[in-house]
């Protein structure tokens, strides 16, 4: 099962501290403070009312100890599991004040994430059979992409770049900026090589016609991007590949959808990135239930 790296649960921590001060405010959760005496114990459980797949739980955790550490929080599965409606996720036992107070806070970490697991994990069972990996963007929430990244993750879908200083990909407008559109593509890939900042980390360029992939390979780029093209296309760029470059990655990207993720995947690529994953999911529905 996925666990929170150090910098993720940084990410983390830091993310909880907004989302508690932009809840809590100045004056505090006024009523829970106004209905409920200060030593009512209580015990809730958080409940899914859809199935999907669970990720955040240990976010969770975070914020009812922040909000109070006599709060016990129990979990009962790990992120990553496959979760039906009525599965109960963890029980939350101490004072109903505070469980009340971070209530909200703790639910929509653990919506939003689960709802990026849960979608990824109906592309990554839609390729399987083949040896297409299905891959995030960088199409994230701002300030969330670590997070996010790490329920992709949960989904069993694999990461992409972080950001732009982890990785080299040459995109459309990189090409451009170089001017010569018939030497613009392998220089490109030279010129990436080549940089002191490379460090040695893989290069990915993204081309949108076979002309293009053919001049890429020549350069033998680790990875090529192939950019809103057509089944046919794809299967093309493959046979390409193989001939001309076989340790070079192929990956398709454009126009995925839960409908054409399997057809792309048959033509052979052996990546498929999706922004989908993260930035059109939807969040999985997660209730507090008081019990006692």
């Amino acid at each position: 099962m996925s666990s929170l790296s150090p910098a993720e649960l940084d990410n983390a921590r830091a993310l909880l501290a907004l989302a508690l001060a932009e809840d809590i405010g100045e004056w505090g959760d006024r009523t829970s403070a106004a209905l409920i005496p200060e030593d009512t114990p209580a015990r809730a459980a958080l409940v899914v009312r859809t199935p999907g797949v669970v990720a955040g739980l240990q976010i969770a955790r975070m914020v009812f100890e922040a909000v109070s550490p006599t709060v016990l929080f129990e979990p009962i599965l790990a992120d990553g599991h496959r979760v039906e409606t009525g599965t109960i996720l963890a029980t939350v036992t101490g004072p109903l004040r505070p469980i009340l107070t971070a209530e909200r806070t703790a639910l929509n970490f653990l919506q939003r994430l689960s709802g990026v697991a849960s979608l990824t994990r109906k592309y990554v069972e839609a390729v399987s059979g083949t040896k297409a990996q299905v891959l995030d963007t960088r199409k994230t929430t701002p300030g969330w992409r670590l997070l996010e990244k790490y329920a992709v993750r949960a989904g069993g879908g694999t990461n992409h770049r972080i950001g732009l200083y982890d990785a080299i990909l040459i995109k459309d407008n990189h090409i451009a900026g170089l001017g010569d559109p018939a030497t613009a593509v392998e220089r490109s890939v030279d010129l990436a090589r080549a940089f002191p900042g490379n460090q040695g980390l893989a290069v990915e360029i993204e081309v949108d016609t076979l002309e293009q992939l053919e001049r890429a390979l020549s350069a033998k780029p680790e990875i090529v991007l192939l950019d809103n093209m057509t089944l046919e296309q794809l299967r093309s760029a493959v046979a390409r590949r193989n001939a001309a470059s076989p340790a070079t990655r192929l990956e398709a990207s454009g126009g995925v959808n839960l409908t054409t993720i399997r057809s792309i995947a048959e033509t052979g690529v052996d990546r498929i990135s999706v922004g989908a994953i993260t930035h059109s999911a939807p969040a999985l529905d997660i209730a507090l239930d008081y019990l006692s």
